[in-house]
């Protein structure tokens, strides 16, 4: 299984989006805007899995790449893969080529939260070598849509 990482806004990819979604959060899909926003960001990498064979687009994952007087950081966010093509190692393409992007950065970690739920990607992150990171996490809402 391998990752591409996704240039330019097309209507397969906001479909893909739009699909994707819904299987992740509540929240509402991006808009085109946001979506090519997104894609023009220095610090932010959005990478596609497809089915086998270069079919459709079946799973996504967001990498950041910020600094911070400690450091090159790295979060992965809205990993997604479609309940249809689960279990075919896309997860795991995903995750691999954005700790690849993350290292070529020169990012010193990568973090990510996974919902206690989402067991099968609990398993996967610690298969690849992601520890528990002993933290509190907090939210502040600035816009009440979120949740």
């Amino acid at each position: 299984m391998s990752s591409t990482l996704a240039t330019e806004l097309t209507d397969e990819l906001a479909a893909a989006v739009e699909r994707l979604m819904p299987q992740l959060t509540s929240h509402c899909p991006p808009t085109r805007d946001e979506l090519a926003a997104l894609l023009a960001s220095p610090c932010s990498y959005l990478l596609l899995a497809r089915h086998p064979e270069n079919g459709p687009i079946v799973g996504m994952a967001t990498l950041i790449v910020y600094i911070l007087p400690t450091g090159l950081r790295a979060r992965l966010e809205d990993v997604v893969v479609d309940e249809s093509a689960r279990g075919l190692g896309q997860g795991e393409a995903l995750t691999q080529r954005a700790l690849e992007l993350a290292a070529e950065d020169g990012a010193e970690s990568v973090a990510l939260s996974s919902g206690p739920q989402r067991e099968a990607a609990n398993r996967l992150y610690q298969k690849m070598g992601f520890v528990p990171w002993e933290s509190n996490h907090y939210r502040y809402w600035l816009r009440k849509s979120g949740g």
